[in-house]
């Protein structure tokens, strides 16, 4: 490496944005992965709870993380910037968790139509109880997986509504309506459970 290449790389990336660290990643990777490693680092705590709420299990979550974050490593080269990096980064997520959650729903019921109880063994693959958790988790699981998302993006991820749609290949009135009514159907269960 000459004395002009290692100029460019000695920069602190904590004091980079997330555009500029894209663009490092862009020159550097593979040889060096700083400004990755620094873009990972600033999301890794949400994505993880992202793909926690999703799919809801840790052990599914860390998994499905593990591959975002390869195919960033990987598809972070060819990444062109039509979006911001946060958006692009969600919309892997989204992608992996979906996969992830079915390939979960397949396995559940070919152990339930292979298991002599299948009570018994569905349960034991199922992870804690929502109840258990408190909070978001616990009323998660009262809307289908579609509005769940919509719903994670939102509150845990912090998206902006144009940016969910954008990940979920919707229109912005679609995923609006969507998240309203969702909003509105964990508000009357709310209700319901504080009555009885």
């Amino acid at each position: 490496m000459n004395k002009a290449q290692t100029l460019s790389t000695r920069y602190d990336p904590r004091e980079l944005s997330d555009e500029e660290l894209v663009a490092r990643a862009h020159t550097e990777l593979f040889h060096v992965t700083r400004a990755y490693e620094e873009l990972m680092r600033r999301y890794q705590r949400t994505l993880f709870n992202v793909c926690s709420r999703y799919l809801g299990n840790d052990r599914d979550a860390d998994d499905v993380c593990q591959e975002v974050m390869l195919k960033v490593l990987y598809g972070l080269k060819n990444f062109e910037g039509k979006s911001k990096f946060k958006t692009w980064l969600y919309s892997i997520t989204y992608n992996e968790c979906i996969t992830q959650y079915r390939k979960e729903r397949r396995k559940r019921r070919l152990m339930d139509a292979l298991s002599l109880d299948p009570l018994e063994e569905a349960s034991e693959e199922k992870a804690p109880a929502p109840e258990e958790k408190g909070g978001l988790d616990r009323w998660l699981v009262h809307v289908n997986p579609i509005d769940r998302e919509i719903l994670v993006l939102r509150f845990v991820a912090e998206l902006e509504f144009q940016e969910i749609a954008d990940i979920m290949h919707m229109g912005l009135s679609a995923t609006k309506m969507r998240y309203k009514r969702a909003l509105d159907k964990l508000r009357e269960k709310f209700a319901d459970s504080t009555e009885t």
